[in-house]
């Protein structure tokens, strides 16, 4: 077998193969077992009808076409293997010349991984770290009290007060709407809890209750916001005719050494402040650390030179959304429903997220470039323990075997840490 390749634009490899007819008259046999196995014929069995007849009966042409088709799906992955091509995708394929007793000729186009121009990365990232280097770590005492506050709204008690309704309040409140007088759909409800403040109605709304006090009713004259979800609402006026029920207010506890000894095995306050700290100082080097790698990764991207191969953009612009969708979905949101608020389909969503999306590309392909030129690499054993994390999940070998695809969550493992050890290099310089 000859295997020319030819380097293309975009990411892209030609190649032009050539089998000499030696290697693939074998295949001849094949497509007479293909052609022939559903072929009904009188006086042979299915799939024992002599290639002289299966010839007759579909036409030498059809049965070299069938030959070749299977020489190609044969010889291309031995051609991706001796000339070392990392192929993505399905290739295109075009057919040169299938002549028994000549060589058999075809080329095929594919997408490969790209192969960037580094630039002069080094200083880029080391100015980047020095500038991280100058950042201090440290919590203020502010984010400390005001995380305390939040602990202790938390842990508010709900007390009935016999007052007027205030913002903050939660309120039990019977309501109708109305338009020209008549109900509209799903526009009545009793002892709908509210909390005053929170904008969860219509604009105006939880406004026209404050100072409302328990058994008073109200009507007043609202419009619904031109962009509401309810089309035929959106823009028009509405009578809204109120009751306020019960009226409670919060009562948050007092911040002390009874309050943190309530939290948990703290002996005071100043305890549960030190414990705090210590959380909130590692969350703020966790995130100042996925800043620094972030600038790390820009540095490298602002003088690498890569071509995005659009299958991988693809993809990656999919893997996006989906991951999108599940964030949507977490929330309790329909996605599709989230999708139309904000005027937009999957399909336009994925354009524009395209920068993105070659973005992260160009992370992943440039610290796998960067490990190569650096002689980075990952110990077995190292890949085997990452493995089994995901491996232990799975009940027995045979739910293993079923759903887990091992060369696939070999290479995983390899590339995630590989790409972990090529940071802490690049953090370091």
């Amino acid at each position: 077998m000859e295997v020319i390749v030819k380097k293309l634009p975009e990411s892209k490899v030609e190649l032009r193969i050539t089998l000499p007819w030696e290697e693939w008259q074998g295949e001849m046999e094949h497509a007479v077992e293909h052609l022939g196995k559903d072929v009904k014929i009188a006086g042979f069995r299915p799939g024992k009808v002599p290639r002289d007849v299966i010839e007759k009966r579909f036409g030498k042409e059809a049965l070299l076409m069938e030959a070749a088709e299977h020489a190609i799906s044969h010889s291309y992955p031995k051609a991706l293997k001796e000339k070392k091509v990392e192929a993505i995708g399905r290739p295109e394929m075009k057919l040169g010349k299938a002549v028994q007793g000549e060589p058999l000729e075809y080329s095929a186009v594919t997408a490969v991984m790209p192969e960037p121009v580094l630039g002069s990365w080094r200083d880029a990232v080391k100015k980047a770290n020095k500038a991280f280097a100058k950042q201090p770590e440290a919590v203020e005492e502010k984010e400390i009290d005001a995380e305390l506050e939040r602990l202790a709204s938390m842990r508010a008690k709900l007390v009935t007060v016999n007052r007027e309704a205030r913002l903050g309040d939660n309120v039990l409140v019977n309501f109708s709407v109305l338009q020209n007088g008549v109900l509209i759909e799903n526009g009545k409800s009793e002892k709908h809890p509210l909390v005053l403040g929170k904008g969860v109605f219509i604009p105006g709304f939880e406004e026209q209750l404050v100072g409302m006090k328990e058994g008073e009713e109200k009507t007043f004259e609202l419009t619904f916001p031109a962009e509401y979800h309810a089309k035929h609402l959106a823009g028009k006026p509405a009578t809204f005719q109120v009751k306020i029920g019960v009226v409670q207010e919060h009562e948050i506890p007092a911040i002390d050494d009874a309050f943190a000894q309530g939290l948990g095995k703290f002996e005071s306050l100043e305890k549960l402040k030190e414990n705090l700290r210590s959380g909130m100082l590692e969350e703020e080097k966790a995130k100042r650390k996925a800043e620094h790698r972030t600038q790390i990764l820009d540095a490298l991207v602002e003088h690498a030179e890569i071509e995005y191969p659009e299958i991988l953009v693809e993809e990656e612009s999919n893997r996006m959304v989906r991951e999108f969708e599940m964030q949507v979905q977490s929330m309790g949101l329909n996605f599709s429903d989230y999708l139309a608020r904000m005027k937009k389909t999957e399909d336009e969503l994925k354009k524009d997220w395209v920068p993105q999306a070659k973005k992260r590309l160009a992370a992943h392909i440039l610290l796998d470039a960067l490990a190569d030129e650096e002689g980075i690499e990952i110990d077995a054993k190292d890949v085997e323990a990452e493995m089994n994390k995901t491996l232990q999940h799975y009940k027995n070998t045979k739910d293993i075997e079923k759903n887990i695809d091992m060369e696939r969550l070999y290479s995983a493992a390899r590339g995630q840490l590989r790409n972990e050890k090529t940071l802490e290099f690049l953090e370091k310089l």
